[in-house]
């Protein structure tokens, strides 16, 4: 297992070379860097704390400036704990990226949702609309909170009702790397992913067994072929 930071950036879509197309989330990779290692002797389990993105020294606080020291790395603005047996032996200092993951790999993505503020049950779990009569009274309320002749002295926990609606964690399971470049530090997902644009996202191995392998055709390089048509005019 293995798993990795990223950055939502937004939706575009890429082409096959049979013409093939591929909605995709571009996820920014820049290196993720060891900072420390939990150990099951000391912390009962193991990981990698990894920081992503470089921020101004003066923005640390000391004991990031503390921890910072074991790696020799500079300040992170995003500081993570990791899982992986295919990481756990990267050492302190250590970087890695887009290069976990190939090509038609299939990966979880975890991130947070949208926040959407207070919101009623019909726009938060879509329940039904009442009547649109002039004579209704209920248009869009939340209906009877009754719970059947069943604890009628409260309402059961768990009832869906009207409030805060997000952010919450979001894990999205089974999607398909359709690319991955480690030299210009991107990976293209196949999908939509949880969040909005720049979110930070953790791609990671499945949790779910694949029966069916899917099949990813080699996307065009637009570069080498706009290169291409230049040189033939």
């Amino acid at each position: 297992m293995k798993s990795l930071i990223g950055r939502k950036i937004g939706m575009t879509e890429v082409f096959a070379a049979d013409g093939t197309m591929y909605p995709v989330t571009v996820v920014e990779v820049l290196p993720n860097v060891v900072l420390g290692k939990k150990t099951l002797e000391k912390d009962g389990y193991e990981a990698l704390v990894v920081g992503y993105e470089d921020k101004a020294e003066r923005k640390a606080s000391k004991s990031e400036k503390g921890m910072l020291k074991a790696s020799g790395s500079t300040p992170k603005s995003v500081v993570l704990e990791l899982k992986g047996d295919e990481i756990y032996g990267k050492a302190l200092g250590e970087s890695f990226g887009a290069e976990l993951f190939a090509n038609g790999e299939v990966i979880d993505v975890i991130g947070h949702n949208k926040g959407h503020g207070y919101s009623g049950t019909i726009k938060k779990y879509h329940h039904s609309i009442g009547p649109k009569g002039h004579g209704s009274g209920y248009h869009r309320g939340i209906g009877s909170l009754a719970n059947n002749g069943r604890d009628n002295n409260r309402v059961i926990p768990g009832k869906k009702m009207s409030g805060h609606w997000g952010p919450e964690q979001v894990t999205v399971q089974n999607l398909t790397v359709v690319e991955s470049n480690s030299e210009k530090g991107y990976i293209l997902v196949k999908g939509g992913l949880p969040g909005p644009k720049k979110a930070i996202v953790v791609l990671r191995s499945p949790v779910r067994k694949q029966f069916a392998k899917p099949v990813v055709k080699e996307i065009l390089d637009l570069s080498a072929k706009e290169e291409a048509e230049k040189k033939g005019e």
